[in-house]
């Protein structure tokens, strides 16, 4: 089946099963789209918002009638995209999207639509929702009109409230292999096949990380900043641990998304130190610290090693369930090799 038309990459498979959907009539009301920050879920939300509307009525977005094109130009009355952003479009950002925003979609789902088929909401991080908001929202997910299509977007699925997440039809999206982000690069967007395999391994299979940091120099300039601050914490004393740590936690409660990329760097570099030690350098992510990786990893233990990976994935989980997050990450930083030197001095 041809899904050419559909901006998504990498996503075949659920791409096939909504346009079975599409053309049976059978689509669900509500869906819930699950995967990692970058990996297409925003745009597969709109490429379903495009194809519900699409003047060709074909099972597929067209791209080019009115209808798509207005969708893809954000310039659609049918299809919002409810985030963080402040109601008035200002820069400001809250920290959830809360009870009002809900109160005011209640309103709009009741109407007909104004110029295409089906009104579409998009909730672009639906763990935002606060407790109070998701609540509202039930009543709609549970009895929504014919003519609205509720799709929510999350990077993490445990933060979202169980009787949301009953409501909806799950889809989760899947990492692509670390070629089809280099083909995609090359062969779309012009890139050299070095710099393609670069981003490519890089971007942990999210597509849209590799095309974001082609375009915006400072992403790579944060990263390897970011690392060089992973990489000292390996020497630093419990002091510098502990203050990275309290500097992470304040960070947290003001950017959640920013600390969880930050752990999964941290969660690359010490796979990147666990493969160099198994001899698997074909696949270490970090190529441009290689030096300082393999040195990390000559001094260290396997079982060294993997306690760190492990503490990393259970901090990423807690973190999730409403622990305290400066004890957790101060717990992580008691993972790492030399603590207890560091505890004896």
């Amino acid at each position: 089946m041809n899904t050419s038309t559909w901006k998504v990459r990498g996503q075949d498979q659920l791409v096939r099963a909504l346009e079975v959907g599409l053309s049976l009539g059978r689509l669900s009301h509500a869906y819930l789209f699950v995967g990692p920050k970058h990996i297409g879920k925003k745009t597969l939300a709109l490429d379903l918002a495009r194809a519900v509307n699409c003047l060709q009525e074909n099972g597929r977005p067209c791209l080019h009638c009115d209808q798509c094109v207005r969708i893809s130009a954000f310039n659609h009355a049918d299809v919002r995209v409810i985030d963080l952003s402040a109601p008035d479009g200002t820069s400001s950002r809250s920290k959830e999207i809360g009870i009002d925003v809900i109160r005011e979609i209640k309103h709009q789902v009741i109407l007909k639509p104004f110029e295409g088929r089906y009104r579409v909401f998009i909730f672009d991080g639906a763990e935002n929702l606060s407790e109070e908001a998701a609540n509202a929202l039930l009543k709609t997910l549970e009895e929504p009109p014919q003519q609205v299509l509720i799709i929510l977007l999350t990077a993490w699925e445990d933060a979202v409230l169980p009787t949301i997440l009953s409501r909806c039809q799950r889809l989760m999206l899947r990492l692509l292999p670390k070629e089809q982000v280099v083909r995609e690069l090359v062969e779309h967007h012009s890139v050299a096949d070095g710099a393609a395999e670069r981003l490519a391994r890089l971007s942990r299979g999210c597509l849209g990380w590799a095309i974001t940091a082609l375009n915006d120099p400072e992403v790579l300039s944060i990263r390897n900043d970011r690392l060089e601050v992973i990489s000292s914490m390996t020497g630093a004393d419990l002091e510098n641990r502990f203050s990275y740590a309290a500097e992470l936690s304040s960070q947290y409660f003001r950017e959640r998304d920013d600390v969880r990329e930050i752990l999964y760097l941290w969660l690359g570099w010490w796979r990147d130190i666990l493969l160099l030690g198994q001899g698997a350098e074909e696949y270490i992510q970090n190529l441009d610290f290689m030096e300082t990786l393999s040195q990390q990893a000559e001094k260290l233990t396997l079982v060294q090693k993997m306690h760190v990976v492990r503490s990393v994935c259970r901090t990423l989980d807690v973190l999730e369930h409403n622990v305290n997050p400066r004890l957790a990450l101060e717990v992580m930083m008691l993972a790492l090799p030399g603590t207890e030197r560091h505890l004896k001095e």
